[in-house]
């Protein structure tokens, strides 16, 4: 039913805006394929990521609703973003089992934010970088971008740092005490990480804030 709604949506560069702080949106933006995130900018220039976003994932919900978005929302790799007219939203939602998957998505979110306050907060900065680190590896294994130990980093160490409030430098020797770790190693952008559990538990992971099904199983 959402192919039908959406269709092949458009095209966007690596870098373009979805939808940019202060602007009013009549749409909503679900990204087809590739990697996006949503960002703030500081009055100097200074960025702070504050989500990211890969297939399947809504960008601005209920953004019809608010007289104008209070962030940020670009393309990290070329997308396809498809919009939804609030008349397609609430035809969605007319249908309960395509409202409880909405208001599950935007619930999520809301975790996922408060995961990373947390991880900004109380973790160091290797913590932080692999925290990140294993939340892409489990997000992107849902959506059939990663297996099982590795998957591709579609960010600079420059957006790691605005993802975890570190400057680059601090973000590059986090990573070096990773790989002296062999906690992953890398090769260009792909990331392997040899021992899966020993990086959850040096993160501190719990994957439970995602909140996915599969979670659910294997805990029962």
């Amino acid at each position: 039913m959402l192919h039908a709604v959406v269709g092949r949506g458009q095209s966007l560069k690596a870098g373009e805006d979805i939808v940019r702080e202060g602007d009013h949106t009549d749409v909503v933006h679900v990204i087809l394929e590739g990697h996006g995130f949503r960002y703030k900018t500081l009055p100097d220039g200074k960025r702070q990521i504050i989500g990211y976003l890969v297939p399947g994932d809504f960008c601005d919900l209920y953004g019809f609703l608010l007289d104008k978005m209070d962030h940020g929302i670009a393309a990290r790799t070329h997308c396809q973003v498809a919009e939804l007219t609030e008349d397609h939203i609430l035809m969605l939602t007319s249908r309960p089992s395509l409202a409880r998957a909405l208001w599950w998505s935007e619930l999520v979110n809301a975790s996922i934010l408060r995961e990373w306050l947390v991880n900004m907060g109380r973790r160091t900065p290797s913590a932080r970088v692999a925290h990140i680190l294993c939340e892409l590896l489990v997000r992107l294994q849902v959506v059939g971008q990663a297996s099982a130990d590795s998957f591709r980093l579609e960010l600079s160490q420059s957006e790691l740092g605005d993802t975890v409030g570190l400057t680059t430098v601090s973000v590059n020797r986090a990573l070096q005490r990773l790989r002296g770790a062999n906690l992953i190693q890398s090769s260009g952008r792909e990331i392997v990480i040899p021992d899966v559990a020993a990086l959850k538990a040096f993160a501190d992971f719990d994957p439970g804030y995602l909140h996915f099904r599969q979670d659910r199983e294997d805990h029962s």
